[in-house]
């Protein structure tokens, strides 16, 4: 399989219109498009019945200490875990493009509504679920896609690995909300293939500077 992108290239940087935070001079960090980039894919496998799309961070820090904290940066060294930021699944097999903007535009406070979604499909909870979960005025369920957000003060440049899988069964066995690792493990005895593409994402003022 072969996945590309209108709104970013691979190994390059997502656009500010992708992100759900941009730079801001004054709050390091302000709410930006929050459109899910456009996504095609072709040399799709003979009997694919429907997609999955799955975008994730691998780089997000493990011990919250450091976090956006004003005397000190997040160390390169420390240990990173998964975050997921789209869990998008049931997609048909007729499908092979995603417009920038069909299943986000814009941040919604407390996230947006699922898991049904566009043709049929359904979308998991993200991870701002459970980052925003004691915020008063962030707290929800956010289903779809919500895109890059990572510290501020972050030593290193994030990746949004976005990832296509073709399935041999037409919907995943799911009822209500499931997350990205239900996802990832109720495909595995059914992929055919997959493609991914990789976005960078910053928003420490070092990093940008030296992109």
């Amino acid at each position: 399989m072969k996945l590309t992108s209108n709104s970013f290239t691979d190994q390059g940087s997502i656009p500010e219109r992708n992100a759900f935070g941009k730079p801001d001079g004054h709050n390091h960090v302000a709410l930006a498009g929050n459109a899910n980039p456009h996504l095609a894919w072709s040399d799709i496998p003979e009997g694919t019945k429907s997609f999955a799309i799955i975008c994730h961070d691998p780089d997000v820090p493990s011990k919250p200490d450091d976090v956006n904290q004003t005397d000190r940066e997040v160390p390169a060294t420390l240990p990173r875990v998964d975050f997921y930021h789209w869990v998008l699944v049931d997609v048909p097999a007729a499908t092979t493009e995603i417009a920038e903007g069909a299943y986000s535009d814009g941040v919604t406070p407390r996230g947006k509504a699922g898991p049904l979604a566009l043709d049929g499909t359904r979308q998991g909870i993200n991870d701002f679920t459970s980052w925003f979960a004691a915020d008063r005025d962030m707290n929800g369920d956010y289903f779809g896609y919500d895109g890059p957000c990572p510290p501020w003060n972050d030593a290193i440049l994030h990746r949004y690995i976005f990832t296509v899988y073709a399935l041999d069964v037409a919907e995943l066995p799911f009822e209500g909300k499931f997350t990205g690792h239900d996802a990832i493990k109720a495909m595995q005895d059914h992929i055919l293939g997959q493609a991914s593409i990789t976005g960078m994402y910053t928003l420490n003022p070092r990093l940008i500077v030296k992109e």
